[in-house]
């Protein structure tokens, strides 16, 4: 029987979920018709991840019901919620690091290829390359381990081991946000297709005008609470902004200052530098006191390894980067801590966070130097006004310093990688995507400690896949494309993403 497009997929009423005195969602009710991509937009920790992954089955509701294809919904694990037909690929990390790109895919249904007592590798391999190229990713080896690949081509295999189910609704929380413009346009063409097909999905994300662009309807989340649900063409960007905050969003997002003069003085000089893994060949720069320095380009264009070799925390074949005040080189990220550099890297949750500390624990890891006293010994006294103030400063929704970082929502998780660096005071900081999978909320107020941080002559080098984010931020930009600087751009009110653009291809 031919499904009727416009009919409703998944419902749910009446969702409750509690987070200890944490209320996550208070009796959401929500709908996905066939036929449809429907976006879940909100703040962070407004209750988009939390719905998403209950309906998924990776965790129960406390409260209220869910239906999916006119039957009650209830898995108890993602691997059920995926046989039953809903799939969901997570925020972050959804796949296991030790192990091959076809054994993640068919993780936990290897029985499907056991040969008597043995598993046939070659025709898991077999099978994982169909999966592979049936989202259009044919770049890589199904036996390639998980751990050689970055954090594009992980989110990829993640979305070839979901859509390898054929699933009738495929929930995608913040996924983009991990994906360069070719992994972008591989999902929204998946998205499309299952649009066609009569299935449906349920895109989350930050990036209003992405909502905009793909969706068919959108539903507006608020403190765990369903505030608005808009069709196609009702949408409007300041209202649906409103919905988010509860009030009008002011237009200032990024900087204003045009002409301002930069400081003669280096603070950090890079040499000829070229890494032992990526592209990234014969780079150099100076950054200057008081400037930010946006760098920017294509996938695997090298800009994310820059930002590691800076750090001195990635294989250098060779070149140096000299800290100018000291003349000292840095090599390691112990020497690059000692002369006040931070780094806040793209992938939060595996290098940026230990996830199952505290708070404060992640916050103080940074700055232990910071408050040892001659002997050794830090006092508890000082270590919590320490933190408190990066707490209290940065706005970090939690319970108190003491809770677990993994039960934070995204935007609050980068406050504290944040906090890490700024309660140390360092004076170079190198930020890889750090408004990657946050809200205009927390967008806004990072811009905002950028802007003081320039202002209190500190110096921040920010890598991005947002060129607006690039154009709106950067005193100068440099283009990377194969590993090469292929364009600089001073700032300027008459920089167009268009020139810009022409650099990276």
């Amino acid at each position: 029987m031919e499904k009727d497009v416009g009919e409703i997929l998944f419902r749910a009423e009446g969702i409750c979920k509690y987070f200890g005195p944490t209320v996550a969602l208070d009796h959401v009710d929500l709908c996905v018709r066939r036929g449809e991509i429907m976006g879940l937009i909100g703040e962070n920790g407004s209750g988009k991840s939390t719905i998403s992954s209950i309906a998924s089955g990776m965790q129960p509701p406390n409260d209220g019901k869910m239906f999916f294809k006119e039957q009650p919904h209830n898995p108890s694990t993602m691997v059920e919620g995926l046989r039953l037909g809903v799939g969901m690929i997570v925020q972050e990390s959804g796949v296991v690091p030790g192990i091959t790109v076809a054994e993640n895919i068919f993780l936990g249904d290897e029985k499907k290829f056991r040969k008597g007592l043995i598993v046939s590798r070659r025709l898991m391999n077999q099978e994982a390359a169909k999966a592979l190229e049936q989202i259009g990713f044919t770049d890589i080896s199904p036996a390639t381990p998980m751990m050689a690949l970055d954090i594009e081509q992980r989110k990829l295999v993640e979305v070839a081991k979901v859509m390898y189910a054929q699933p009738e609704l495929l929930i995608v929380d913040e996924t983009t946000t991990a994906l360069s413009q070719f992994g972008r346009d591989k999902l929204y063409e998946i998205m499309r297709q299952m649009r066609s097909q009569g299935r449906a999905v349920m895109l989350i994300s930050h990036d209003l005008q992405e909502l905009m662009d793909i969706c068919d309807r959108m539903t507006v989340l608020r403190d765990g609470k369903l505030i608005a649900t808009v069709e196609r063409e009702e949408f409007e960007e300041n209202r649906i902004k409103q919905y988010m905050v509860g009030r009008e969003v002011s237009e200032h997002y990024y900087r204003e200052d045009y002409g301002t003069p930069i400081s003669d003085e280096v603070v950090l000089s890079v040499r000829n530098l070229t890494t032992g893994y990526g592209p990234l060949q014969n780079f150099s720069m100076e950054l200057h006191r008081g400037e930010l320095v946006g760098i920017g380009g294509l996938s695997h264009c090298g800009m994310h390894e820059l930002s590691k070799a800076i750090f001195g925390d990635t294989p250098v074949i060779s070149g140096e980067v000299i800290h100018l005040p000291s003349g000292d080189k840095i090599a390691s990220p112990i020497g690059a801590m000692k002369h006040g550099l931070g780094y806040v890297s793209k992938d939060r949750d595996k290098e940026a966070l230990v996830l199952s500390a505290s708070i404060r624990d992640n916050i103080i890891s940074a700055g232990l130097d910071k408050l040892k006293n001659k002997l050794g010994m830090i006092h508890p006294r000082k270590e919590r006004a320490y933190v408190q103030a990066q707490v209290e400063s940065l706005s970090i929704k939690c319970h108190n310093m003491d809770q677990a970082v993994q039960y934070l929502s995204g935007g609050n998780k980068q406050k504290v990688v944040f906090g890490k660096w700024v309660g140390r005071d360092s004076d170079i900081l190198i930020l890889d995507c750090p408004t990657r999978g946050v809200d205009i909320g927390v967008k806004a107020a990072m811009y905002q400690l950028m802007e003081d941080m320039l202002a209190e002559g500190k110096s921040i080098i920010l890598i991005s896949e947002e060129l607006t984010e690039l154009i709106g931020m950067s005193d100068r930009l440099i283009i990377l494309k194969d590993g090469l600087i292929s364009g600089t751009f001073m700032r300027s009110e008459d920089l167009a993403e268009g020139d810009v653009i022409n650099a990276m291809i």
